[in-house]
């Protein structure tokens, strides 16, 4: 996949998990929690979105560096590559 792919598949798992997020208007440098209102529940359920598009598994230990958009992208794709 490319990095570009991954960064598709990121928002698509993520607008599933927050369905009235505009990717269009979301900050890549800023924490998504915080510009989308979500939960624990909802950051597992988009851990596991992810999953599911790009069938990576992120252990619990790495959601620290998950906090922007850019910082998700950059971790799968590095993932991927691995």
């Amino acid at each position: 996949m490319t990095p570009h792919e991954i960064r598709e598949a990121v928002l698509r798992a993520l607008v599933d998990v927050a369905p009235e997020a505009d990717p269009r208007t979301l900050r890549p440098d800023v924490d998504l929690r915080d510009q989308l209102d979500i939960d624990s529940m909802d950051f597992l359920n988009f851990v596991i979105g992810i999953h599911e598009q790009v069938h990576v598994d992120i252990p619990e230990g790495d959601y620290p560096r998950l906090q922007t958009l850019d910082q998700v992208v950059e971790y799968v794709v590095e993932k991927v590559a691995a």
